[in-house]
């Protein structure tokens, strides 16, 4: 059985960047500005021989309870009582402050194990500081460098100590990540049969859209618990942060990211680090919700969110949040349908399901609609249906003549899925208008039943074996 480790510490000792070390990757964000961490993050740590499951947290400060910074401190003291150990990171270069005394009290009313780690301590000047930890009541500190990887394997041999070495070494059934992302590849080119949707796979899930959309709330909800930092602040969340949970039998693996500004407001480095962080999440998730305030729906930024999905080839859902406030919803609706046909084009037949993350109210319907998309996003269709399907297209309405000759498409076949990828043979594929590009796939959306998700389809001419050759007289 493995066990679970929070660093915890005041602002800007170094946790996240313990953190990245241990997990042996960037995913916490990092910067010199105090408090970048907000919600409390899970990772799988592996150190010298230890696996085990690692949580980031924000930094402790004393804060009244309603404040942004007392959500954190309720977020950060949750994650000490899920654990099983506490790292108390203390910055060894700028030594102790009252808030630091505070902390490790609190730690020591929690009765759990607690490694004391003095983080910076290569730095010059910083043995003073080391030597103060020891007034903290929490027994020898563990002098580290987290940006520099020094002292990991005294580290180590602390957690050990203070973990107990068989539950240190304990074997691990199954070894489940609940933060990293990772990209599965897509299916073999030309297969030509129709395989089923496979409904029991995991399905990763983004959660995006404008800051102040209500996008944490919604993750809670499906939750059931207050799993991540919300409040009426606009952008409170910064890191790309992970859940998971079961949907009638399926698991869901949740991202909740940092409201995505227009750029030319993005102004601050620990935005941008946000925004490449959400950006992130939607290129390794397979289908993504956008979240839009029903209150202010259709905001330019709102589109260009819509747009980047449907670029980066994900499957997409459109979430109208905060419905309880929406007092006349049967003309409210009604205006939002018209203009999700007129003003997202590229979207055509995109699903749309109002919702309150506050209330819960249609919370399985937006669930069942990303469902959907994704069995759509995942759909393949037979060579033959496409050729002969292509074929009617033809004759329906014929490709255009170009320098007096007509471009034949000869034949199609599907190439990949997620998003669903064609390959037409054909002459002159250089000439042939988007217009007929257009044609084709709007035609594929109605006779194949494929709503919402982006499709794409490339042209390809046969080699011509003469080309470049000069003909004999």
């Amino acid at each position: 059985m493995s066990f679970t480790v929070a660093i915890v510490g005041r602002p800007n000792v170094g946790k996240s960047t313990l953190f990245n070390r241990l997990v042996g990757k960037k995913l916490a964000l990092v910067d010199d500005t105090p408090g970048v961490t907000r919600d409390r993050r899970p990772g799988d740590a592996r150190l010298m021989g230890l696996t085990f499951t690692i949580i980031d947290t924000a930094g402790l400060e004393e804060a009244d309870e309603e404040s942004l910074q007392g959500r954190m401190r309720a977020q950060t003291e949750a994650a000490i009582d899920e654990a099983d150990l506490s790292l108390f990171v203390v910055d060894a270069k700028n030594g102790l402050t009252p808030v630091d005394t505070a902390l490790a009290e609190m730690l020591r009313r929690r009765g759990k194990p607690v490694v004391l780690v003095a983080n910076k301590s290569e730095a010059r000047g910083s043995d003073s500081g080391f030597y103060d930890a020891y007034t903290l009541g929490l027994g020898e500190p563990t002098p580290i460098s987290a940006e520099h990887g020094q002292g990991m394997l005294d580290l180590r041999d602390a957690i050990v100590e203070a973990i107990g070495k068989d539950r240190a070494y304990a074997k691990e059934d199954v070894a489940v990540t609940d933060v990293d992302i990772i990209e599965t590849a897509d299916e073999g080119e030309g297969e030509d049969e129709e395989p089923a949707y496979d409904d029991t796979k995991p399905l990763r899930v983004a959660i995006v859209g404008r800051p102040n959309a209500g996008k944490s709330t919604l993750i809670n909800r499906f939750l059931g618990e207050d799993r991540l930092l919300t409040g009426p602040e606009a952008g409170i969340t910064r890191d790309s942060i992970s859940v998971e949970w079961d949907w009638r039998g399926r698991t869901i693996k949740m991202f909740d990211t940092a409201g995505m500004r227009r750029k030319a407001r993005v102004i601050e480095k620990l935005e941008k680090l946000s925004v490449a962080d959400a950006l992130r999440a939607i290129r390794f998730a397979e289908t993504v919700v956008i979240v839009f305030d029903a209150t202010i729906p259709f905001e330019k930024q709102d589109l260009q969110i819509v747009d980047l999905v449907l670029r980066e080839g994900r499957a997409a859902v459109l979430a109208f949040n905060k419905w309880d406030m929406i007092e006349d919803r049967q003309a409210v609706l009604a205006d939002l349908r018209e203009k999700t046909d007129r003003l997202l084009p590229q979207a055509r037949g995109i699903r749309a399901v109002p919702i309150s993350g506050q209330t819960g109210w249609g919370l399985d319907k937006l669930m069942q609609s990303i469902i959907d998309t994704d069995r759509v996003w995942n759909k393949r269709i037979s060579t033959a249906r496409l050729n002969r399907w292509l074929e009617t297209q033809q004759i329906q309405h014929p490709p255009p003549a170009v320098s007096g000759r007509r471009i034949k498409l000869k034949y199609m076949t599907q190439v990949k899925a997620r998003p669903p990828a064609f390959m037409i043979s054909c002459t002159r594929s250089d000439a042939l208008p988007e217009s007929y590009t257009r044609y084709l796939i709007n035609g594929l959306r109605n006779d194949f039943d494929m709503p919402s998700v982006p499709i794409r389809i490339h042209f390809r001419s046969p080699d011509n074996p003469f080309e470049g050759k000069k003909r004999r007289t």
